[in-house]
């Protein structure tokens, strides 16, 4: 560390906080931008690697998880009789209406940075128009599966640009911190909702005779949240179910763990509190301690034996809590 510096929150904020507090609008659109975009680049991983693995386009166990993991199965059958290929293409790529959608996210993040256009870089705001008219052209031509992966790969680029120009340009002050708030309480969520979806459909086949087939969807788990090569740097070999789940829940060096992330949201609201004299925040802090405390290793562990999905469900409930929680610190 360098002379003189005792403390790396006086490198990312100067040495004096600064006490005018964002106006609610904006620190629910910051929220809200963030989380968007982190949508689009999940939903386009988790559709793409639904792509690979699955059997055939018309095999609807795979497909029919990603409206079961996006809470979206009342919306999906109300348009489409089956899940495949196609139809949950149309659906998450396609339809404007569909909020879920990656038309739905790129809409709200748009208006959200609109409101947002005095605190953003330039750099931030013509990227994400840019993104939002690559989205917008978007065809069913484009859903066809000799153009899927290609498809997938141009969402995951650009909320990955969004992601690499935000960490470059963006200034650190609160509008930054509501950023990665969202940011990680996006990342949690998501998390859990796909271990919740998938992980007991592949532990009663752990001891399956097929050791090939159970390791693939063991394999597609871990890619669907970019953990698979994270994954082979702590357990080099077989998939084994605490592990995964540990790993997926409690890990604390793999950026997409719900532990790691919502360590990393207490520790922005705390700068919040600390630095900017937002004194309402107790609530949510309390409810990330608690948070933290349940998504320890030996907690996870002792969950896996049966308990898991309904301390998912749980966690799902309490981070829509927690969100809801940082929005009221700005109610009169």
């Amino acid at each position: 560390m360098g002379a003189g510096v005792t403390d790396m929150s006086d490198v990312i904020e100067g040495t004096r906080p600064q006490n005018v507090h964002l106006i609610a609008r904006h620190a629910e659109a910051t929220l809200w931008l963030a989380r968007y975009m982190e949508r689009i680049e999940n939903l386009a991983r988790i559709l793409d690697v639904t792509n690979t693995f699955a059997r055939d386009a018309d095999d609807t166990r795979n497909w029919l998880s990603i409206p079961r993991i996006n809470g979206d199965l009342e919306a999906f059958y109300k348009k489409h009789s089956a899940a495949t290929q196609r139809t949950v293409g149309e659906f998450y790529l396609l339809d404007a209406g569909n909020p879920t959608s990656v038309q739905g996210c790129i809409e709200a993040a748009k208006e959200n940075a609109r409101t947002l256009r005095a605190l953003i870089s330039t750099e931030m705001w013509l990227q994400i128009n840019v993104f939002h008219g690559r989205i917008r052209a978007l065809d069913s031509a484009m859903v066809t599966p000799e153009h899927f992966t290609a498809v997938c790969a141009m969402l995951k680029d650009g909320a990955q640009s969004h992601t690499g120009i935000t960490e470059g340009t963006f200034y650190r002050d609160q509008a930054w911190h509501f950023y990665m708030i969202g940011r990680y309480l996006e990342r949690a969520d998501q998390t859990t909702r796909l271990l919740d979806t998938r992980f007991h459909a592949l532990v009663p086949h752990h001891e399956a005779a097929d050791a090939d087939i159970d390791a693939g969807a063991w394999n597609a788990l871990l890619r669907a949240a970019a953990g698979y090569h994270a994954y082979r740097r702590e357990h080099p070999s077989g998939y084994e179910p605490r592990q995964v789940a540990c790993f997926l829940l409690s890990n604390t060096a793999f950026p997409r763990s719900a532990g790691l992330n919502l360590a990393q949201a207490e520790w922005h609201l705390t700068q919040l509190r600390s630095r900017y004299g937002l004194r309402r925040v107790g609530t949510a802090l309390e409810r990330l301690e608690e948070l933290n405390a349940g998504l320890s290793y030996e907690n996870v562990a002792r969950m896996v034996g049966g308990k898991l999905s309904p301390f998912l469900d749980a966690v799902q409930r309490e981070i829509g809590a927690l969100h809801g929680d940082i929005v009221a610190t700005f109610a009169d």
